[in-house]
C-alpha cells in the first residue's frame, strides 16, 4: 500500500529536479570556462565543485534505504546549492559574468531550490506519515 503524497523511489536520473541540477552543472562548467586563468584553483573550481554537489547529492539520497537519510542528502544538495548561488553573485561583482548571463543562472538557480525544496517537503511528510502507520497484524488461528 502506498500511503498518500508518499515518494515512490524511481531511477535518479528520472527525476526532474536531478535534470534540472545536471543541466545548471553543465551551464556553469561552460560559463567558467572563460574565468580568468588565475581563478582555476580558486572560483572556478570552487563554483564548479558545489554545482556538481547538487545533482550528486540528489542521486545519492535517492539510493538510500531511509528516507530521513534521503531527506539529508536532498538538504546537502539545498546548501550546495545557495553556495552556487552566493559564488554567481561574487562572479557577477567580478565582472566574469555578464548581468544576463549570471541572472540565467541565478533564475535557474532558483527554481532548481523551489524543486529541491518541493521533494524534500514530500520526502519529510511521507517519513511522518510512515512513523504515524501502525502495522496491521494478522489475527493468531489459537
Amino acid at each position: 500500500m502506498v500511503l498518500p503524497g508518499a515518494v515512490v523511489m524511481q531511477r535518479f536520473t528520472q527525476l526532474a529536479v536531478w535534470q534540472r541540477g545536471h543541466a545548471l552543472t553543465l551551464a556553469i562548467y561552460d560559463a567558467t570556462r572563460s574565468f580568468p586563468r588565475d581563478e582555476l584553483f580558486g572560483l572556478t573550481s570552487q563554483l564548479r565543485r558545489a554545482s556538481v554537489s547538487v545533482p550528486c547529492n540528489i542521486a545519492e539520497g535517492s539510493k538510500r534505504r531511509h528516507r530521513p537519510d534521503y531527506s539529508r542528502f536532498l538538504n546537502i544538495a539545498e546548501g550546495s546549492l545557495a553556495e552556487v548561488e552566493a559564488l554567481l553573485m561574487l562572479a557577477k561583482d567580478l565582472g566574469y559574468l555578464s548581468q544576463q548571463a549570471a541572472a540565467a543562472r541565478l533564475d535557474e538557480a532558483h527554481e532548481l531550490a523551489r524543486m529541491l525544496s518541493g521533494l524534500r517537503r514530500r520526502v519529510d511528510f511521507t517519513e511522518r506519515a510512515e512513523a504515524r502507520h501502525e502495522p496491521r497484524y494478522l489475527p493468531s488461528d489459537s
